[in-house]
């Protein structure tokens, strides 16, 4: 196998590496091999012929002497005699065979006539045969052994006198003794005087039928080997010459029906790839090949034809297909702008508002998604907070997100509480919504001045609430019906207090319902574990770096769902609080009451405040600061800040005072019972007690380690 392409390969390497050199040694090879197995079985079957033909001839040469030995000799007498004196014989007088001594004592045997005949006969049909020896014998089972009686060799070393015996393999003595009668009965061995030798035999039987002897024929096989290499040599050659022959016809044939063919469509191809990588109009390359093998070469240059007519419709309608995908993407690109600039995208987005920050991201699994986000100031003093998931993906869920966030804000905008908006966007979507897609939807609304958020859900994703000093943790609101999902729908609204410091944390199940290449969803743990590990940066920080968690976890899997998150920081008014809002911070001592007083008074002056209203306010002003002055910092002193705000047009003061000092809520005492005699009753509290008494609202809250105590006021 070449380790180069071809296109690497030297002119020389291609042509050893060719089709044409692979079918030439492919058909060598196959010549070859078919050429030894015809040798093989060739010279197989002529030996086989050739040893049948030696068998045949040794046993039927037996089978005739047989005949006429049982016709004129009696060899009952001369095999009884011999194998009489053979049994006699001690171990030691048998292993004697062939001596001088041994033979004498069966040289009787040789004088009578009988003997003479039978010796006349076999000598008679031995000579006139190829037969190497013809011989009259006795298998002796006792012995496992053949014992001579008659044997007319004429050469001194082979001549086997009567009696003289040779030992005998159990196959080749039961073969003969077991014999049935069909077939021809033969046993071919190797033997130490004759080699390799075919014996054959008949036996011979007395007029009682029991076996006296077998007339044997002995052919070396010896001759065999000089026939097959008599036959061999020529046949050797003609069939190397046939081979060769066939198989330059074949090769040539080959090389004309086989690869010429493929490199013409090879060239053809590569005449096609020139022409489209110059520009050239091309024309039929392969139809012009003309091929007509009436086989699977002729239906490759058909189905190249093909092809090539194929690709030629196929680049007329590329470029229309192309440049409609041009107009779709840039379509797509176009709606994925207008989306981005639908939802808040310049962060931060009120900078001259410092009581609290957020951020909010999406990143759509499609070129456009249907997750969207809103934040939005619906007064100086309330944000409004929206996240959502439209069912579905790509511009249909883009169109139905814009048309309701549209909804959303108009309806918040107009005063509406959180559940009522969804009541009407609820309404307005399910009087026409043929599509039949639904919104999850989480809808609040924050007062920034006291960190209440009215907030209500619609079938969406639990908020995650941190606050100061805790850890991120799952609100489980009460959960309405999807919106869009049924008519008449009701839903309900609930309240969170946020206390400064505290991040709430909004999302889509794109967060939760993240997976990984083996399916495994990054989940609700994941998703606080994450949260907590950045508790403590900047809402920006914090998604941005669970996103981070989010990509890591799912690693090279594809987006399936729209992702969106929104993170808000509240902090209240510890800074530059709101545009209305006024500030005054003095040291919490006696003497700065009346720069309180003062400071409280004026703007109440410029909002026309009534007399009386403006006493009680200053009597709770007086009570307020008194007891910072008193509680606060004893026995050293520290700052205390005060905050001048105004709701409903103006109509209501909120008066706010913040300290560092010990921990201490006024509001908490129990009301003095003002139905007892001043004497009666118990000192302090009475103070406070008016505060409740003259104010629409008195609160207090611990933040970040700040008393915090607001009051509120209606003046006209």
């Amino acid at each position: 196998m070449a380790e180069k392409s071809v296109r690497e390969m030297t002119e020389r390497e291609r042509r050893r590496f060719s089709l044409s050199a692979k079918v030439f040694r492919a058909t060598l090879m196959g010549s070859l091999v078919l050429g030894l197995v015809a040798i093989v079985i060739g010279l197989g079957l002529y030996l086989y012929a050739l040893v049948g033909q030696y068998v045949g001839e040794a046993f039927g040469l037996s089978r005739s002497t047989s005949i006429v030995v049982a016709q004129v000799v009696d060899t009952e007498p001369l095999a009884d005699e011999v194998m009489r004196i053979y049994r006699s014989l001690t171990p030691e007088e048998l292993a004697m065979t062939g001596t001088p001594d041994y033979r004498e004592k069966f040289a009787h045997v040789t004088e009578t006539p009988e003997y003479r005949r039978l010796n006349s006969i076999l000598r008679e049909f031995g000579s006139s045969s190829e037969v190497q020896d013809v011989y009259f014998a006795v298998y002796d089972q006792a012995t496992s052994a053949i014992v001579y009686v008659c044997d007319p060799e004429d050469q001194e070393d082979l001549i086997c006198a009567p009696s003289d015996w040779e030992p005998l393999e159990p196959r080749e003595l039961n073969k003969f003794l077991n014999w049935d009668g069909t077939g021809q009965l033969y046993d071919i061995g190797n033997t130490e005087k004759y080699g390799l030798v075919c014996t054959a035999g008949v036996p011979l039987r007395n007029t009682a039928g029991e076996l006296l002897g077998f007339i044997l024929a002995d052919i070396t096989l010896g001759n065999i080997a000089d026939g097959l290499e008599t036959f061999a040599v020529p046949y050797i050659l003609i069939l190397a010459i046939v081979v060769d022959c066939l198989g330059l016809a074949l090769t040539k044939h080959m090389r004309k029906t086989l690869v010429k063919p493929i490199n013409d469509i090879a060239e053809a191809a590569q005449d096609y790839v020139n022409d489209k990588r110059e520009g050239v109009p091309t024309a039929d390359h392969f139809a012009m090949l003309n091929i007509r093998s009436g086989d699977e070469i002729e239906n490759l240059s058909l189905v190249m034809a093909d092809m090539e007519r194929g690709l030629s419709e196929y680049e007329d309608h590329l470029a229309a297909i192309t440049s409609e995908k041009e107009r779709l993407n840039t379509e797509l690109y176009l709606a994925n702008r207008i989306q981005a600039e639908m939802l808040p995208n310049i962060f931060p987005p009120f900078p001259d508002r410092e009581e609290f920050d957020i951020y909010a991201a999406m990143n759509p699994a499609k070129e456009v998604g249907g997750d969207f986000y809103d934040f939005f100031l619906i007064d100086d003093n309330h944000l409004g907070l929206v996240i959502a998931d439209i069912s579905g993906k790509g511009i249909p869920a883009a169109l139905f997100m814009m048309a309701a966030k549209i909804l959303v804000k108009t309806h918040i905008m107009t005063g509406l509480s959180p559940h009522e908006v969804l009541e009407k966007l609820n309404e307005q979507i399910c009087a026409n919504n043929r599509e039949e897609m639904f919104i999850t939807l989480w809808l609040g609304v924050l007062d920034l001045s006291t960190g209440r958020l009215t907030a209500s859900n619609a079938g969406h994703e639990y908020p995650i609430l941190k606050k100061p000093g805790g850890s991120f943790e799952v609100i489980k609101d009460q959960h309405g019906f999807v919106v869009g999902g049924m008519e008449e729908m009701r839903y309900r609204d609930y309240e969170l207090q946020l206390e400064p410091g505290s991040k709430l944390f909004l999302y889509t199940d794109g967060l939760p319902e993240a997976a990984n290449a083996g399916d495994e969803l990054f989940g609700l743990e994941r998703t606080l574990h994450a949260l907590n590990a950045v508790s403590d940066e900047k809402p920006k920080a914090i998604l941005e770096k669970t996103k981070e968690d989010v990509d890591r976890f799912t690693g090279t899997a594809p987006q399936f769902d729209d992702l969106t998150m929104m993170c808000l920081q509240y902090s209240g008014y510890t800074a530059e609080e709101g545009p209305q809002m006024k500030r005054l911070e003095v040291e919490a001592i006696q003497t700065n009451l009346e720069k309180v007083t003062d400071f409280i008074n004026a703007e109440l002056e410029a909002l026309d405040c009534p007399l009386k209203t403006q006493t009680q306010i200053d009597v709770a002003v007086d009570e307020l600061f008194s007891n910072i002055v008193h509680y606060a910092y004893v026995p050293n002193t520290g700052m205390a800040t005060i905050f001048f705000d105004t709701e409903d047009d103006q109509n209501t003061v909120v008066i706010s005072f913040l300290d560092q000092g010990i921990p201490f809520n006024p509001v908490e005492n129990k009301d003095p019972d003002v139905t007892l005699n001043a004497t009666d009753r118990p000192i302090g509290g009475l103070g406070i007690f008016l505060v409740k008494k003259t104010m629409d609202s008195v609160c207090y809250e611990r933040r970040e380690g700040q008393n915090f105590t607001q009051i509120r006021k209606r003046i006209r």
